[in-house]
């Protein structure tokens, strides 16, 4: 026969609460393998002053004509398609196309000099600790980065330009088509005639002329 003792746990008392102790968590560090700190000054002077002149003489005809035709899918049927186009065009240009452009900066990026010289600055080799503890190598970063970058930008582009053009364009266009798609017994029919007599005539000068006068102090 199997004997089990079972054994009540009993309830702590108040004298037993009070005998125990407690301690307070120690603080919770962060430990960075990198630290960074960049410090940014930019001091930007930008100018840019553009001159653009632009003239220009220009005649433009562009006469279309198009026609379609087509079957799709059918039988016995027929797709014509005309296109008879008859075009005569004369242009003529008699004139001068200038364009002039002139262009004067005076640009002043200059920082004023200052009035107290610098400090003057002591050479020479300096003395470097080296420490003989090394319990607190791993305090901080391993790797602690610290970039200062101060640039004072002057920067500056006149521009100048002039633009003179002439120009005839003349671009007539005859389409003309037919088609038959998936027919039997069926018949296309494209005609396209075309007659085109074009006359361009230009007289005159194209003339084009920059001047640019930059003065900048930086």
């Amino acid at each position: 026969m199997d004997r089990t003792t079972e054994v009540t746990p009993l309830p702590l008392s108040a004298d037993d609460l009070a005998a125990e102790v407690g301690s307070a968590l120690p603080t919770k560090e962060v430990y960075s393998l990198l630290d960074l700190n960049v410090d940014l000054d930019l001091a930007l002077d930008l100018a840019a002053p553009i001159d653009l002149a632009v003239a220009a003489n220009a005649n433009v005809a562009a006469p279309i004509d198009a026609a379609v035709g087509a079957n799709v899918l059918s039988t016995d049927s027929t797709a014509q398609a005309l296109s008879d186009q008859g075009v005569a065009i004369t242009q003529g240009i008699t004139g001068d196309s200038t364009a002039h452009s002139t262009q004067d900066s005076a640009i002043d990026q200059s920082e004023p000099v200052p009035t107290t010289p610098p400090a003057a600055q002591t050479g020479g080799i300096q003395a470097v600790d080296i420490p003989d503890d090394i319990t607190g190598a791993l305090d901080g970063g391993l790797l602690n980065l610290d970039v200062n970058v101060n640039a004072d930008l002057d920067l500056t582009a006149p521009i100048n330009g002039a633009i003179a053009a002439q120009a005839n364009v003349a671009a007539p266009i005859d389409a003309a088509v037919s088609a038959n798609i998936g027919s039997t017994g069926s018949e296309a029919t494209a005609v396209a005639q075309q007659q085109a007599i074009i006359t361009q005539d230009i007289t005159g000068n194209a003339t084009a002329t920059a001047d640019q006068i930059s003065d900048v102090d930086q």
